[in-house]
């Protein structure tokens, strides 16, 4: 089992030019699910100003168990993916893109990993976008994270019941963001299949929007 498994891994891209666009939008799908199901989402999402750039996980999952494990027990497939996604937004960094332009979004598995992230690699981005997801770590994690959001918008949306995704988990990671200085929008759709909605879809447009200046503009 090699140590970095994503290491090399395919990022599909639509859109904008890197050196081109206004800013860039991280997708990161599910478990089973594969780059091309997500870039399907852009279509949802997209401006032709900003660049979409979605990773392709090995073996079409993230990382083997339940996002509720124990951290050890999706060694070393979790370090991979967030290592994965941190070379993903500095070269978009190093492209001409700061931070503040960049959106990390994410459904299910992939919506975990992209909280995750945030929460690890804190600053000011331009928002994170979890469809179904939430922290990483078995119940009774006390989560602690370094550093400060500093305002960056973000949308977590997920059905409940969820078979996969416990609402109270979701819950807390809003918490969790907001203590650490996001401006946390939370919604719960009752009954919801486990799957993205245009309600939320409509719910997140906003965070994009907020990426080439329009939201301000209209206002």
């Amino acid at each position: 089992m090699t140590a970095d498994p994503h290491h090399g891994q395919p990022v599909l891209h639509q859109g904008a030019a890197l050196d081109q666009a206004a800013g860039a939008v991280i997708l990161l799908h599910g478990r089973g699910a594969s780059a091309s199901d997500m870039i399907s989402l852009a279509g949802e999402i997209y401006d032709p100003e900003l660049a979409y750039l979605a990773p392709e996980a090995a073996g079409h999952t993230w990382y083997p168990n339940s996002f509720l494990a124990p951290l050890a027990q999706n060694e070393p497939w979790l370090s991979s993916a967030l290592r994965k996604i941190k070379d993903i937004a500095a070269s978009i960094v190093s492209s001409g893109i700061p931070r503040r332009k960049i959106v990390v979004a994410g459904f299910s598995q992939g919506a975990c990993l992209a909280t995750e992230f945030i929460a690890r690699h804190a600053d000011q981005y331009g928002g994170l976008i979890a469809f179904t997801g939430g922290l990483i770590g078995p119940p009774g994690t006390h989560f602690q994270y370094p550093g400060s959001l500093k305002g960056t918008s973000v949308f977590l949306g997920s059905g409940d019941p969820d078979p996969h995704v416990p609402w109270q988990r979701v819950e807390a990671s809003a918490r969790v963001l907001s203590g650490m200085g996001a401006t946390v929008t939370l919604r719960r759709y009752p009954g919801m299949p486990h799957t993205i909605s245009e309600a939320e879809i409509e719910s997140a447009r906003p965070i994009i929007e907020g990426l080439t200046g329009r939201r301000e503009a209209a206002g």
